[in-house]
């Protein structure tokens, strides 16, 4: 239960392209508990996680952030070599999709309210930076929150005339100790909210403030945190982040005490679950809110996806909300084409790994020459960092 006297927070872990994850249980939280969030004292993030705090706190689109990371994953996916390709630059992609997402008086929403954990070069203390001054301020810290060396660039980002990396690296869990602080985790473990494992080990790794279960699930999670899967995996691993959030409510009974909600979906999966938390499905006297019509509107809805073209489970369909069900439906649908089509097949995708060490080199140079020419200009206009910051790291 929380404490309603001393005020909660939220921290969300760093999880690279897991972060759907807590798009999933963000959107359960702010549809079906939007207490917990307007309430919250405070909202802890790194890396993804805080990417997730930014949209949640910054007034972004949940559903349009997931469809981002989707579209980020089938790009990584394209390349030979994926992420690690010379050729894709995830930080450009990440800061292209925090302009877009973003409003521009977001830093007045976050200031004070969203923490994001940094990792100095320097020393490699942890940081965590709260007020901001502008829009751009607020992308810059992300960015630099989520950049894993060598895996994003060579050369770290810096925030106000300071270079930071991942701040995973230095605690990826900011306030997990707190008893008054609710954690967010794809990886099975002791947060709050995180995947349940069936696996009868009990043995596990903290990982920079962060508790993991020992099992075979976190350890092919971990892989796909830095190498994406399928947009199908993802979009199952968004839906479970929903359900482990809608868990997490039932069962501290705060779904009684939250704003109404309409659950008919949940009523047509389970019907007991109405019995059980009647406050729920209570009817709000509204002018227009008729729950027979919404209830016809919903079915239309999920007959409309279901005559599309779906990828994913049907639970899924009728599990999330409607507008992340569509952003799902649309960031899984395959092109089509003559050329995605032909690039699938298995001479084609042969000929591509054998011509890889002739056109890596050309690719990679190519690449080095447009980033020094964008980073050039920028670093005559910023303040000089330390040459001990540059080195630092290493």
């Amino acid at each position: 239960m929380l404490d309603y006297e001393c005020g909660w927070s939220l921290s969300f872990a760093g999880c690279g392209f897991l972060g759907v994850y807590h798009i999933g249980a963000a959107t359960c939280l702010q549809e079906r508990a939007p207490r917990i969030l307007r309430d919250a004292r405070c909202i802890y993030g790194a890396s993804a996680g805080a990417l997730t705090g930014a949209v949640l706190v910054g007034g972004g689109s949940l559903a349009e952030s997931c469809a981002d990371v989707l579209a980020l994953a089938k790009e990584a996916r394209k390349r030979n070599l994926g992420p690690l390709h010379p050729s894709f630059n995830i930080m450009k992609i990440i800061r292209d999709g925090l302009i877009k997402n973003l409003p521009e008086n977001t830093h007045q929403l976050v200031s004070g309210k969203l923490y994001i954990s940094l990792t100095r070069v320097s020393d490699g203390s942890n940081v965590l930076v709260s007020d901001f001054n502008s829009k751009e301020e607020i992308i810059q810290a992300l960015v630099c929150s989520a950049f894993v060396p060598i895996y994003c660039g060579l050369i770290p980002p810096s925030f106000r005339g300071v270079r930071y990396v991942d701040g995973g690296i230095s605690d990826n869990l900011p306030h997990h100790a707190s008893k008054n602080t609710i954690t967010v985790s794809p990886f099975s473990g002791e947060c709050d909210i995180c995947p349940k494992s069936n696996s009868a080990n009990f043995h596990e790794v903290n990982l920079t403030n962060t508790s993991i279960q020992f099992s075979l699930g976190n350890l092919y999670r971990l892989t796909q945190a830095l190498f994406p899967p399928e947009p199908k995996v993802l979009g199952e691993l968004c839906e479970q982040g929903y359900s482990d959030a809608l868990r997490f409510l039932k069962e501290n009974g705060i779904l009684n005490e939250s704003v109404y909600v309409d659950l008919p979906l949940l009523a047509k999966r389970n019907p007991q679950d109405l019995i059980k938390y009647p406050k729920c499905t209570k009817k709000k006297n509204m002018p227009g809110n008729n729950t027979e019509e919404k209830m016809a509107n919903m079915e239309k809805f999920n007959d409309q996806l279901k005559q599309n073209m779906w990828p994913l489970d049907e639970r899924i369909v009728e599990t999330l909300p409607p507008k992340l069900r569509k952003a799902l439906q649309e960031a899984c649908k395959e092109k089509c084409g003559f050329y995605a089509q032909l690039s699938k097949l298995l001479p084609m995708r042969v000929m591509s790994y054998l011509m890889l060490p002739y056109t890596l080199p050309v690719e990679s140079a190519y690449s080095v020459a447009v980033r020094s020419k964008k980073l050039y200009p920028e670093s005559l206009k910023k303040p000089a960092i330390p040459y001990s910051q540059e080195i630092g790291f290493m």
